[in-house]
């Protein structure tokens, strides 16, 4: 028997909380968050009618793709729209330029604006627990799209994508103790569900980054593809040693060159065009795959499988909100500073050692003794 005679809603709802646009730009406005809705396209390049992969792009090559305060809240608006958008069948989380996805918070924003004001930096950091958690609740797969450095907390948001292809120039890694910050945006919450607790250690508050092909063979990331090209071919990273060899006793594979071949690498490098090709056929691969299983399947499988990165981030997040505040006290206040004047100085970090025996001392931390170990002018 028909249900035709069953009273209908027939209008389409539209359960998006806000419209995006006011917290986006365009390429010419860096620094900005980029949204665009690209045609969903088959193997062979056709373009599917009324189907869409949402492509949320940080677009602030000049300082690696740092995010602003006006940034985080483009992030978190382009997630939600691409979350509640029908014809969307995946997100492509990615960076403008060829250097970096993310390098993490804007450090100049942080050291002229956000330095010894702690309450103004927990409420920031209300906005970026909002961006972590945009990228968590998206009801779509987030596929990162990693073209160049996944570093601080842009390893953090990387890492609460679901799925991570990378070009092989990328590094990933925490800065934050060099920098007077901690890895708790996420990284200590996030890292020890795809590493081993010992490599969770090293990579979030050694400050050593490891190479593309490292992290793949650690299982952080699941594809690595060539983007340098000479002469027309594709080449491999020439910064990375990418066979598996002998160190200290264990096999070791994807370590960073150093001294004259490091320099030769770089050398190459130069005479290098960077073309993102095969990146791309990677990430129009999955979300081709993607658009052939059934959604709703997937998207259960994708938020049964995110409950254990949140299990862990939702316990801790709202603490870390407050320390971070406090610590743009002390140790924030001396790394941003001291970092964002690295062209001044020469130098990016402290002097370590005398801070560190200031506090043997037992010094009061005033301003005057703070100076003591900050770097001074090159022409001091």
């Amino acid at each position: 028997m028909s249900l035709d005679w069953l009273p209908r809603d027939n209008e389409i709802k539209n359960h998006a909380l806000f419209k995006g646009e006011h917290y986006w730009g365009s390429w010419d406005d860096a620094p900005c968050v980029v949204y665009e809705k690209r045609p969903l396209t088959d193997p062979d390049g056709n373009v599917v009618p009324e189907l869409y992969v949402s492509w949320i792009i940080l677009n602030n090559p000049a300082q690696y793709n740092s995010y602003t305060t006006d940034m985080v809240k483009g992030v978190i608006a382009a997630f939600w729209n691409a979350s509640t958008d029908r014809s969307v069948v995946a997100v492509v989380f990615t960076g403008a330029g060829t250097a970096a996805f993310c390098t993490g918070g804007n450090t100049v924003e942080y050291s002229e604006y956000y330095s010894r004001r702690p309450t103004e930096y927990a409420e920031y950091m209300d906005l970026f627990n909002g961006m972590v958690d945009a990228i968590l609740n998206c009801k779509k797969p987030v596929i990162c799209r990693v073209n160049g450095m996944r570093v601080a907390g842009g390893q953090e948001i990387g890492m609460a994508a679901d799925l991570a292809v990378s070009v092989d120039t990328a590094v990933y890694g925490q800065a934050g103790p060099r920098h007077g910050s901690a890895a708790v945006g996420g990284a200590t919450d996030f890292l020890p569900s795809f590493l081993s607790i010992e490599d969770s250690m090293w990579s979030g508050f050694m400050c050593e980054l490891w190479s593309a092909y490292k992290m793949k063979s650690k299982n952080l990331i699941s594809k690595v593809v060539p983007v340098l090209k000479k002469d027309g071919e594709f080449i491999r990273n020439p910064l990375v040693i990418t066979e598996a060899y002998l160190k200290d006793g264990e096999i070791v594979y994807g370590d960073m060159k150093s001294g004259a071949e490091a320099k030769a690498g770089r050398e190459l490098m130069a005479t290098c065009e960077y073309d993102f090709a095969m990146l791309d056929a990677e990430v129009n691969k999955i979300t081709w795959t993607l658009a052939n299983l059934f959604e709703n399947c997937v998207q259960m499988s994708i938020d049964s499988m995110r409950m254990k990165k949140r299990f862990f981030w939702d316990q801790s997040k709202v603490l870390m909100r407050q320390w971070l505040g406090q610590n743009m006290m002390l140790d924030a206040f001396l790394g941003f500073h001291a970092f964002s004047t690295r062209k001044i100085t020469g130098k990016d970090t402290i002097d370590f050692i005398k801070y560190r025996q200031l506090v043997a001392e037992g010094r009061r931390m005033d301003m005057d003794v703070l100076a003591e170990v900050m770097p001074k002018p090159k022409d001091a």
